[in-house]
């Protein structure tokens, strides 16, 4: 049998790097050569702990199947969520890798945000003893990359642990780099091979991410009156033959098509006709406009494309330094691709600085208990003027604007890890989803009447107008009526003086918010992360706090606890 590579004992690098491109190396052989080692060079049931930060479910993806993958390949392995970290042996751990991602501007998250205050207090353990590496999914759209991966690896280092691989940051496009990653841990885990078996061949269902499912537009309806400022449409679209099923809270990812018009200001901008063949991100060779149509991200400028351009933009040069992150943010907001090509730029420089086209994530509107063969989308149609130009969301308008019933709509279904009604159907529910955040309540309503449900159900829904804006009136006037929805708190912002929002009804009913938590209730919260849902999250402390007789500190103990035991769960972005 051929030897795996390995670097020689005396060469020029330290340990860390010695054990890292011995197992780099064995992973590129065994992808190349396809041969496995045999199981029994591997060291026997070796311990390994994989732990997870998950706010959508794609780290936790990661985990579990790096995990399975380990134990195919002799490791005793076992995958955890970060908020299980107390029900670790902590003195009897070994090896650890965690799979995070960042939420927010550079936060935990959420699963991920007890084990960040335990381990960053005198509560701490001590890791001399455990060999540990990091894989950090981020976006570089976003100014703190991957940022609490990062600060996870240097947090294990400084409680002492040996970094035995080092931290490697995915951008979306995570999967590749993430194997590089997995090849480089097992080797350094056995220290000079990659202990695996005959890789599996992989049957990726129709309707995930890989395989993305060839819908139908059935429906698409203006959800607001007349008079509003608003255009937020309900979708149906048909998922007959898709071979993954969703639940509700689950996310249908739909993988758009740019706008025309932007496309043929892009040619033109670029001096070009259109039919100049052009290669994909996937290596595939198609015209320029049908790339820019189908495979490109053509409006938000990416963080290359900025800094290749800022050469001839001297005040974007100055807004790229570090310290002007906020400054640049400003700048940017309603400012695209188009609005940076007044100056030349070459077909063969452009291409290579543009991203590929991401799936829109959108929460699911419909139980497919009660909708069997569809799925329900609530979206706002994204549409502004700034800097002289019209701007229009690339999906939201794609669906409104673009598709209709003979026109496919590749979607996969976009797993929900834990926002979920209570197994226990005698648990009441307490949900909070402004405009738009309404989608999965809708569901939820419609799986606990479906399911017969005996849990109550209150929701908190806001929006500008009630003539206007009242999403679903119909149906939730109707459940409010018949008593399966137990309680409906609404708050319209501009139907009075003084706004008035979700978190202000929420502070209002805080008595009885309280009871039902110490009953059992869980609380969700759906909707805008950077505002919304951080209001919604101090009212609830301040309820728990002034309704529930507790200090702040208690009152903090109080909604963690929440969250541990999967009671408060939010779907915000």
């Amino acid at each position: 049998m051929t030897s795996v590579p390995s670097i020689p004992s005396d060469a020029p690098f330290t340990p860390e790097q010695h054990l890292w491109l011995n197992g780099f190396l064995a992973g590129l052989f065994f992808h190349a050569t396809r041969t496995p080692i045999k199981p029994a060079l591997a060291v026997s049931a070796e311990p390994l702990l994989v732990l997870f930060g998950s706010q959508t479910g794609t780290a936790e993806t990661l985990a579990k199947r790096l995990s399975k993958e380990a134990a195919q390949s002799g490791f005793s392995s076992r995958a955890l969520g970060l908020d299980h970290h107390g029900s670790v042996d902590w003195s009897l751990e070994k090896n650890v890798v965690i799979v995070t991602s960042t939420y927010g501007d550079g936060e935990p998250p959420d699963n991920a945000q007890h084990f960040w205050k335990i381990f960053n207090s005198d509560a701490a353990p001590s890791l001399t003893h455990v060999n540990y590496s990091v894989l950090a999914l981020g976006d570089t759209n976003y100014s703190e990359f991957c940022k609490f991966g990062k600060d996870c690896d240097l947090l294990l280092e400084k409680l002492g642990a040996q970094r035995i691989a080092p931290r490697i940051d995915c951008d979306l496009e995570y999967e590749a780099p993430a194997k590089n990653w997995t090849a480089s841990v097992f080797g350094a885990l056995t220290s000079v091979a990659v202990k695996v078996k005959e890789e599996l061949v992989e049957l990726v269902p129709l309707g995930s991410k890989k395989n993305p499912f060839a819908a139908k537009l059935l429906t698409n309806r203006l959800l607001n009156r007349d008079g509003s400022a608003k255009e937020v449409r309900h979708f149906e679209i048909n998922l007959e033959g898709c071979e993954v099923a969703y639940e509700a809270g689950d996310a249908l990812g739909v993988i758009p098509q740019n706008c025309p018009d932007l496309v043929q200001e892009i040619i033109a901008a670029l001096g070009c006709d259109g039919e100049e063949t052009v290669c994909t991100l996937d290596g595939a060779e198609t015209s320029l406009r049908q790339a820019l149509l189908k495979n490109y991200e053509i409006t938000k400028p990416s963080p290359e494309f900025l800094k290749h351009i800022a050469a001839a933009h001297q005040e974007l040069a100055i807004l790229l330094d570090s310290s002007n992150k906020d400054e640049l943010r400003k700048y940017l907001w309603g400012r695209e691709i188009i609005d940076f090509l007044t100056t030349p730029i070459a077909l063969e420089t452009f291409i290579p600085l543009l991203k590929k086209i991401q799936p829109r994530l959108y929460s699911i509107s419909s139980s497919p208990k009660a909708h069997p063969g569809q799925v329900h989308l609530t979206i706002s149609s994204v549409r502004h003027a700034s800097h002289g130009r019209l701007r229009k969301g690339v999906c939201s308008t794609f669906l409104s604007d673009r598709c209709h019933a003979e026109m496919p709509v590749p979607v996969f279904i976009q797993t929900s890890h834990g926002f979920r009604v209570p197994a226990d159907v005698s648990k009441p529910i307490i949900m909070v989803g402004p405009g738009t955040g309404i989608a999965p309540f809708r569901a939820f309503l419609q799986e606990r009447r479906v399911t017969g449900a005996t849990g109550k159900n209150w929701f908190f829904f806001g929006d500008q107008k009630r003539s206007t804006d009242f999403l679903y009136e119909d149906e939730l006037t109707s459940m409010q009526m018949d008593g399966h929805l137990h309680r409906l708190d609404l708050a319209f912002s501009r139907d009075q003086t003084e706004k008035i929002y979700v978190q202000d009804r929420m502070l209002e009913a805080g008595k009885e918010l309280w009871n039902w938590l110490e009953s059992g209730a869980h609380f969700y919260v759906c909707g805008d992360a950077s505002r919304m849902a951080k209001d919604v999250d101090n009212a609830l402390h301040t309820i728990v706090e002034k309704c529930g007789g507790k200090t702040p500190d208690e009152a903090k103990e109080y909604v963690t606890l929440l969250k541990t035991e999967k009671r408060y769960q939010r779907d915000v972005y």
